[in-house]
């Protein structure tokens, strides 16, 4: 059976499992491979999310042999001596420096319960209050929402109507169904003379925006309804902390001194 192994354990693990007089993981064309490096590329590894069970300690130890024989092979071929070998562990330095100073930053930034409760509550004082539940035919031609009225005066199904009628391709095939929304959601001219209907009330004249011509019907009001902030956790931690790091980034680029 597979299992997983926090980084340090992964280590201690591979150590254990190789003779204790073996300091060297392998020796190849006369030069050793230390054991170490198959330590610091499993603990690597599990960093990453990648753990290293026992089962495949033969795997990583054959891959670390194969490095160090393509290695080996590139240095006898000078590879390493040409400006682009050079250049590239130039760019391969700052990366890695780069990562070790914002994973340092963040250890001791991190972002907290308190930041994440405040944020939260960000999020419902400015998504709460209420939520609406309409329906909409819209038309091109304001003669053409007026006669939709008229019918629906006369008794016809809102829903049919808006199915045959409507201009709307995401809610035509629902009846002309928006779904619960605030009224933010919607346009202006929309949202303004929705808010001023009953529950089932449908506007007495069409209603003009930048779509065209609706005709409105008000389903249903509720109040908000939100998320926990359990749920939105992740999302509002990884959001902070992201955060916090364009703003270390700024803070440095601002200390420094350029010329």
């Amino acid at each position: 059976m597979k299992q997983a192994f926090r980084p340090a354990l992964a280590a201690a693990i591979l150590t254990l499992a190789l003779p204790a007089f073996a300091q060297n993981l392998a020796i190849v064309n006369g030069k050793a491979v230390p054991t170490s490096r198959m330590e610091q590329l499993a603990a690597q590894m599990a960093r990453q999310g990648q753990p290293i069970s026992v089962e495949q300690q033969g795997q990583l130890k054959e891959a670390i042999i194969m490095r160090e024989i393509f290695v080996q092979e590139a240095q006898r071929r000078g590879l390493d001596a040409t400006d682009d070998f050079k250049v590239q562990m130039d760019l391969a330095r700052q990366t890695i420096l780069m990562r070790e100073l914002l994973t340092d930053y963040q250890k001791t930034n991190a972002v907290t319960d308190a930041d994440i409760k405040a944020e939260y509550d960000r999020f419902v004082a400015a998504s709460g209050g209420k939520e609406y539940r309409a329906r909409h035919i819209l038309v091109e031609k304001e003669d053409d929402a007026k006669a939709i009225i008229a019918q629906l005066k006369k008794g016809a199904k809102f829903e049919d109507l808006a199915k045959k009628r409507s201009k709307d391709p995401g809610s035509a095939v629902n009846g002309g169904d928006l779904d619960w929304a605030s009224a933010a959601n919607w346009v202006p001219e929309f949202s303004t003379a929705m808010v001023k209907l009953n529950k089932g009330q449908v506007t007495d004249t069409p209603v003009k925006s930048e779509h065209g011509w609706h005709v409105i019907r008000l389903d249903d009001i509720r109040e908000a309804q939100l998320p926990k902030m359990e749920e939105l956790r992740p999302q509002i931690a990884q959001q902070l902390q992201q955060q916090k790091l364009a703003k270390f980034q700024e803070e440095l680029r601002a200390k420094a001194k350029i010329e």
